[in-house]
C-alpha cells in the first residue's frame, strides 16, 4: 500500500505514484478508530479524497494504523503544522514521505524489521 508524501518544494506527484505528497502514514491510532472516525477528524484539515484504517485480515481487529490521502496537498501541510494530535483518546503520529525524506509530527521509531518504503 502506498503512502508517501513531500517536501514542499517537491512537484505534485500522480494518484499512481509511490511518492503521492498527498498521501499520509497514520500511525499509533486506538484500537476503536473507525475510518469514518478518521475521515471525520483529518476533513477539518482540508478535502480527504481517501482514508482507511488497515484491520488484520483474519480477525478483521484494527492494525493500529491507516491511511489518509488528501486532494491537494495543502491538507498535508495543515496536519503538519499541527505537533499534536489525538483520536478516540489516543496520541497518534503523522508521517509523509518521498524520495527518501520523512517528515513527521513527532519523533516515532519503527518496531524493527519495518520500513520506510511503502
Amino acid at each position: 500500500m502506498d503512502t508517501e508524501g513531500s517536501q514542499s518544494s517537491l512537484s505534485s506527484g500522480t494518484d499512481n505514484s509511490p511518492h503521492d505528497p498527498c498521501k499520509m502514514f497514520i500511525g499509533g491510532l486506538s484500537w476503536q478508530t473507525t475510518q469514518e472516525g478518521l475521515k471525520e477528524y483529518f476533513c477539518k484539515f482540508g478535502e480527504v479524497k481517501e482514508c482507511m484504517v488497515m484491520r488484520d485480515p483474519v480477525t478483521k481487529r484494527s492494525r493500529g494504523f491507516g491511511f489518509v490521502t488528501y486532494a491537494e496537498q495543502a491538507g498535508v501541510e495543515k496536519v503538519l503544522a499541527q505537533n499534536r494530535h489525538e483520536l478516540d483518546s489516543k496520541t497518534f503520529v503523522t508521517l509523509v514521505g518521498a524520495l527518501g525524506h520523512v517528515r513527521s509530527t513527532r519523533r516515532w521509531r519503527f518496531p524493527a524489521g519495518l520500513s520506510l518504503s511503502w
